[in-house]
């Protein structure tokens, strides 16, 4: 199963301080702690899974690298994610160490790899139309050296000590013998006495790869796409994660966008709001033509159907509202300044009639002082 979102999995934003995803993982921790769930088996996985997430977003330098790569990016610094599963209940509960489940009668355990996350921005032009794109991901790779082993050239892994290959522990605790992951070969059942200088043991080396990235017409923004496969190599042969490409949508300078709707401002001078006239918009498609009206105001809106973006999951195209600012003119030569001083003075004996918005604001005025 895929790791879900550390922030998701805490309900908090990626932009959360330090003391909000503490009180996130308080409150997690005390709903689903097994104590005081014993009818409830999943809260024992809620319980784990919200640890995780605060292990990784409490400590700078981990947070840093997962919102940069994601799981790739803690799950060679202590994170949860290089093997997937955490030890038997109660593990966590004790402070133990974690690691996968082991196998039983000796064998080694086999873990799926880990997911990935990339995050991916893309300009608006491309999340309308769709493109296709190259990215380049960290993964952890199956180690050339020793064949993933983790063992020298020569050698081979050995039967743990401690587990005697079955790769979990018992210890007691009061009342309760607790079956945990063993602290010496982590589950595996298996040692490395003489470590791959490769590797170090782990059977894994930190690569990078190239994929190709189809982005569907209409995604939008937060949408992932999964790519099957291509997340981490899996452990003693365990089938690889997948890779889950985030979209970010990049700032555009002229429209912003409300799911299939586009919006934009549309500057208007001062004689054409007035008199009324044709103005050019700018679209996704080019160029479209919109008659404004006489005597238009700032705010008003004007919808061109069909000129916005059609969604990944949409049926129709949206619409392109275009909100109207009605522009100051500025930089006035002295000709035109008498024209306005001029053109004031024939509308003061009507200002009701030219003005209406402002007379009734003054009218309010007066009745709120009691005039």
């Amino acid at each position: 199963m895929a790791k879900r979102d550390y922030y998701e999995v805490l309900g908090v934003n990626r932009d959360a301080s330090d003391e909000e995803i503490k009180k996130a993982y308080r409150r997690l921790a005390m709903k689903h702690h097994p104590d005081r769930n014993l009818d409830n088996p999943k809260s024992e996985d809620h319980f784990k899974e919200a640890k995780e997430a605060y292990e990784i977003l409490s400590e700078p330098s981990k947070r840093q690298a997962y919102d940069q790569f994601g799981h790739a990016g803690v799950d060679q610094q202590g994170g949860m994610g290089g093997n997937g599963n955490f030890g038997d209940a109660f593990s966590d509960i004790f402070g133990d160490i974690f690691g996968g489940r082991a196998g039983g009668g000796g064998r080694s355990n086999v873990y799926r790899g880990a997911d990935l996350r990339y995050n991916l921005e893309i300009t608006l032009e491309e999340a309308a139309r769709g493109t296709e794109t190259r990215i380049r991901i960290p993964t952890m790779a199956e180690c050339e050296s020793c064949h993933g082993s983790g063992a020298k050239k020569g050698t081979e892994p050995k039967t743990c000590p401690t587990c005697g290959g079955h790769g979990q522990v018992r210890m007691q605790q009061g009342f309760f013998s607790i079956q945990q992951t063993c602290p010496k070969c982590h589950g595996t059942g298996r040692y490395v006495a003489d470590p791959c200088g490769s590797c170090h043991g782990s059977g894994r080396v930190k690569q990078h790869k190239t994929l190709s990235v189809k982005i569907p017409s209409g995604i939008d923004e937060g949408d992932r796409i999964r790519l099957s496969g291509e997340g981490e190599h899996g452990v003693n042969g365990g089938p690889p994660g997948d890779l889950y490409v985030q979209i970010h949508i990049k700032p555009h300078q002229v429209f912003q966008r409300d799911h299939d709707d586009l919006h934009c401002e549309m500057p208007v001078s001062f004689t054409a709001a007035a008199l009324g006239g044709e103005i050019e918009i700018p679209t996704l498609d080019g160029v479209a033509r919109l008659k404004v009206p006489a005597e238009t105001q700032t705010g008003k809106v004007f919808r061109l159907r069909g000129k916005g973006i059609k969604g990944v999951r949409s049926i129709a195209q949206g619409d392109l509202l275009c909100h109207v600012v009605v522009e100051t003119p500025v930089s006035l030569t002295e000709r035109q300044k008498e024209l306005l001083r001029e053109f004031e003075e024939l509308s003061q004996g009507n200002a009701a009639t030219h003005n209406p918005k402002a007379q009734g604001w003054l009218d309010k005025v007066k009745d709120f002082f009691g005039g």
